[in-house]
């Protein structure tokens, strides 16, 4: 299928790696050109390179930055000629107990996850609209729609951008001009941050990372991790011009995890 978005322009946030490397590949290889952004400037700009040789026709711009502060923002959108498509991603929160986290951790996870994708999205979204499309992905979790104890930062902030997205993507100036805003909720995939989160975990209680692993993978009814490609290929179809009657949806990739019918 021709997703028809050959020769836009896409600012992927955190796409050095994991799941925001993945949107970034399967949007160029459609043939938009991507900006993308991380923390890492050696991961980033072999990112860049990976992908500049699986598709060679595009423009990938690799810009080293802090994507939650407004130094890294500016410098982000700065180096995109226009947003046709924006990827929010950013990295979670650490997990622990509510009881230990002060003013300042909550703070930070907001600006994060909640914040940070607002002021992108307040970017860009009206130029969208003026050239009649735009694509907002927001990459935020599964545990906004099944909240994990530990993850009570992720929690809160994530939610409080779901609710922010639920209003802004509804607004008939954004939805009637072909501009739409969609949440992706990755369940469990295979990525470097998931692995450190289970090493983490397994050397708290004495298992071995694989145990741990084949346990989560025996609840969820797929019998395995995704992947950061076929996530990627998920977000590119979000993006495309098929999915401009789809906005202000929470779409749950979790393998089928999540029990409920609604």
């Amino acid at each position: 299928m021709d997703l028809g978005i050959k020769g836009r322009w896409a600012l992927v946030c955190a796409a050095s790696k994991g799941l925001g490397k993945g949107c970034a590949k399967a949007l160029a290889a459609e043939g938009v050109n991507v900006v993308i952004t991380a923390r890492g400037a050696e991961a980033l700009n072999a990112t860049a390179a990976e992908i500049r040789a699986a598709s060679p026709g595009v423009q990938v711009i690799a810009v080293p930055g802090d994507i939650a502060t407004a130094e890294g923002r500016a410098a982000a959108l700065a180096a995109c000629p226009q947003v046709d498509i924006l990827v929010n991603n950013a990295g979670g929160p650490p997990p622990g107990d509510f009881r230990d986290w002060d003013r300042e951790a909550w703070l930070k996870a907001i600006e994060a996850n909640m914040l940070t994708p607002i002021e992108l999205i307040k970017a860009t979204v009206d130029a969208m609209a003026q050239r009649s499309y735009g694509r907002v992905v927001n990459i935020t979790s599964g545990a906004v729609k099944a909240p994990i104890d530990v993850l009570g930062l992720s929690n809160g902030a994530r939610s409080g951008l779901t609710g922010f997205v639920a209003g802004l993507a509804r607004q008939p100036r954004l939805a009637s001009a072909n501009v739409t805003i969609n949440n992706l909720l990755p369940g469990w995939f295979d990525t470097d941050r998931i692995r450190t989160t289970m090493q983490a975990a397994a050397a708290k209680s004495g298992q071995s990372v694989e145990a741990m692993i084949d346990k989560r993978r025996a609840g969820i009814p797929a019998q395995r991790m995704g992947t950061a490609d076929e996530f990627g290929a998920f977000c590119a179809f979000l993006c495309s011009t098929q999915a401009g009657y789809l906005t202000g949806q929470n779409i749950l990739l979790d393998g089928g995890a999540y029990p409920g019918t609604f």
